[in-house]
């Protein structure tokens, strides 16, 4: 059975469909991948796995439960995570601060002083969690003022932070110099041993080299899946011109 799944998801705005009959299965210790043109729905996809928005119609299934329909919160705290496109951080705190107000034991609770909020075990967990994304040295430094591919780091962090079974990323390498896609890919890799990972993502190489299975969108619905290999010869995937960016 799939760690986290969908079945027949569909979601519209007004008179637009965005997905139909969309169904996804993410194995459990996988690395896998969402790819398709602009528009595609794939973003939307992920609002709705997450809980920002409600399916018209359709179930999300994490380890066996049904989680459709309820709200960002209560699907976190069950142990999914996600990245966004367009990163929200902290910017005047540290890069330490912005982790450790997303650890479980801290999250949702109200400090009256940073100090109390940074207290030591508080701060050796942050740091554990920096040091897995190679950010440990740069714990101090205020997270404007890091370069954006710390950012994009940082922001993974953040989601770590939450200790997630399932982690979804959304567009990782956007923006990123082609060092740092590179570095990025070396994380993804170390990171796929203890996290499952689920990650939308339109550098096709990137995607390719990291991911055990790909599913594509185009026009909200699913036109193939499979392993890299095998989407590449995909004549749907050819026919989409998604065959020769793969």
């Amino acid at each position: 059975m799939a760690l986290f799944e969908t079945r027949h998801l569909h979601k519209r705005f007004g008179r637009q469909v965005v997905l139909e009959e969309v169904n996804l299965a993410f194995e459990d210790g996988r690395l896998s991948g969402i790819m398709g043109p602009n528009g595609a729905g794939k973003t939307t996809c992920f609002n709705v796995l997450t809980g920002r928005f409600k399916p018209d119609r359709g179930r999300v299934l994490f380890d066996g439960a049904d989680i459709t329909g309820l709200s960002p919160r209560a699907i976190a705290d069950r142990g999914v995570a996600r990245s966004f496109q367009a990163m929200n951080l902290f910017n005047e705190f540290s890069a330490l601060l912005n982790v450790v107000m997303a650890l479980p034991r801290v999250r949702g609770r109200h400090y009256d002083m940073l100090g109390e909020l940074m207290r030591e075990e508080h701060a050796a967990e942050g740091l554990d969690v920096l040091a897995r994304v190679g950010l440990r040295d740069r714990a101090h430094v205020p997270a404007k003022s890091l370069p954006y591919g710390d950012r994009r780091r940082l922001d993974i962090a953040i989601a770590l932070a939450q200790r997630p079974r399932i982690l979804f990323l959304d567009e990782p390498t956007s923006g990123l110099s082609a060092e740092a896609v590179a570095q990025l890919s070396d994380l993804l890799r170390e990171l796929k041993r203890s996290v499952t990972i689920v990650l939308i993502e339109h550098n096709m190489a990137f995607l390719f080299g990291l991911a055990d299975y790909v599913s594509v969108m185009h026009w909200g619905q699913i036109i193939a899946e499979g392993p890299p290999a095998v989407l590449r010869e995909d004549k749907w995937v050819r026919a989409s011109h998604l065959g020769s960016l793969a």
